[in-house]
């Protein structure tokens, strides 16, 4: 099970964009995503050709990567699979009888893609255990036997922040 004070930092953002995913090796897997906030220095979004909905928008603003957000590497040296899914798409459903810890980065001990992984494939020496990431524009499903390894890469403030210990 994830824990300890990466996965608490992670899940201590407000929200989370994908930018990137890669294999650096045959069943490794990498992902880089970077913290977004509600940017209330840009000016509220308000235009809008829509009846009403400049009068929502009017105290909106834009969810993004900004100066002094952070940027993280979480890497698999082995999984079993993994799904990537557009945000709105795997955001459907219900989900009322998974079970999971964790809030942008997920740790499930019940879940319908432990059932599926468990039903439709085979030959697995150890448990897998079943980690989501959820971010802005991907939904990001990983089973695999072990934690991620997770690194604070740094923010455009400070691009040489440490490793998280």
């Amino acid at each position: 099970m994830a824990c300890g004070p990466e996965f608490d930092y992670l899940n201590s953002v407000k929200y989370l964009f994908l930018r990137e995913l890669s294999e650096p090796r045959d069943n490794s897997l990498r992902l880089i995503v970077e913290e977004a906030v509600d940017n209330r220095s840009a000016p509220p979004s308000t235009r809008s050709d829509i009846p009403g909905l400049a009068e929502i928008l009017k105290e909106s603003w834009p969810i993004e990567s900004v100066e002094g957000c952070k940027t993280f590497e979480l890497s698999w040296a082995r999984y079993a699979a993994y799904l990537v899914t557009e945000e709105l798409l795997g955001s459907g459903g219900s989900y009322d009888d998974e079970v999971y810890t964790g809030r942008l980065l997920r740790v499930y001990t019940k879940s319908h893609f432990l059932d599926y992984l468990s039903r439709d494939t085979g030959g697995h020496t150890e448990p897998i255990q079943h980690y989501k990431l959820i971010c802005l524009n991907h939904l990001i499903d990983i089973g695999s036997y072990a934690p991620p390894d997770i690194r604070l890469m740094g923010s455009a403030s400070s691009p040489s922040t440490p490793r998280i210990q």
